[in-house]
């Protein structure tokens, strides 16, 4: 029997912004069909850590990230997407004079290799816009530009729909969502955690895992991933919050 590969990987990762050490040697193994969370503090480095990992040219990295096997450390961010990686952003950018199709079609034709066909391309895009409660008309609005955080979150599910990746990180994909965007949002992030793909979510908040719920829970402070297990920890900073945990790290625990 074949031994199980991770779908991605990252082995003693460092990164610094400038002269800074932000996230300090931080492993991890994501295996196929698996989704797991990490959860920390604002300004510990959740978002640094993934927005590394995707090949954000601000930071230096030092350690190895793979997907599915493949080293793809030194690669472009493009690269990265086009081999399967994708990362929804926290606040995603607006590009005015670009629509929601043209941008997704072209990046949908680069992730397959070749041209998607108009006609088949719009029936997977409305089909998928149903799925997140999305007027058909939101198809044809200019990239993010006006859009409420709520679109603009659903928005980058879309993607993760249309684009089909490997692996993919979820950066606080909650922040600023109602109860009802919420639930949409979390329906879609479950529709795409299919048993191929892996999936990362990164969280201050236990409410969207009451929805999408993880195999992993890891915890995040100071730049290393102090602690990991079910999601039974996640209830547990919700109730006691990340102090206590702190205090229990410094004590030995």
């Amino acid at each position: 029997m074949s031994e199980r590969k991770p779908v991605f990987a990252a082995e003693d990762l460092h990164v610094w912004v400038g002269e800074k050490e932000v996230v300090k040697g931080v492993s991890l193994k994501i295996y196929p069909g698996e989704v797991h969370a990490i959860m920390g503090p604002n300004g510990s480095g959740k978002t640094t850590l993934v927005q590394a990992i995707m090949g954000h040219p601000a930071y230096s990295v030092e350690g190895k990230i793979y997907l599915g096997g493949e080293d793809i450390t030194a690669l472009e961010p493009d690269e990265k997407a086009r081999k399967g990686m994708f990362l929804a952003f926290q606040y995603p950018v607006a590009v005015p004079g670009v629509t929601v199709a043209s941008f997704l079609r072209a990046a949908v034709s680069a992730r397959r290799g070749q041209e998607v066909p108009v006609k088949e391309f719009r029936q997977e895009l409305l089909a998928r816009m149903a799925q997140l409660d999305m007027d058909p008309a939101f198809a044809g609005r200019y990239l993010n530009d006006g859009f409420s955080g709520g679109e603009k979150k659903r928005l980058e599910i879309l993607q993760l729909l249309m684009l089909e990746p490997t692996f993919a990180m979820l950066d606080e994909t909650d922040s600023g969502l109602d109860i009802d965007a919420l639930k949409v949002v979390a329906a879609g992030i479950n529709a795409a955690a299919t048993p191929e793909r892996g999936l990362l979510l990164v969280t201050h908040y236990q409410r969207l895992l009451n929805y999408v719920q993880p195999q992993v829970v890891h915890v995040f402070i100071g730049g290393k991933l102090v602690r990991s297990g079910g999601p039974e920890l996640a209830l547990a900073l919700e109730e006691k919050g990340y102090d206590w945990l702190e205090q229990s790290l410094g004590g030995g625990a």
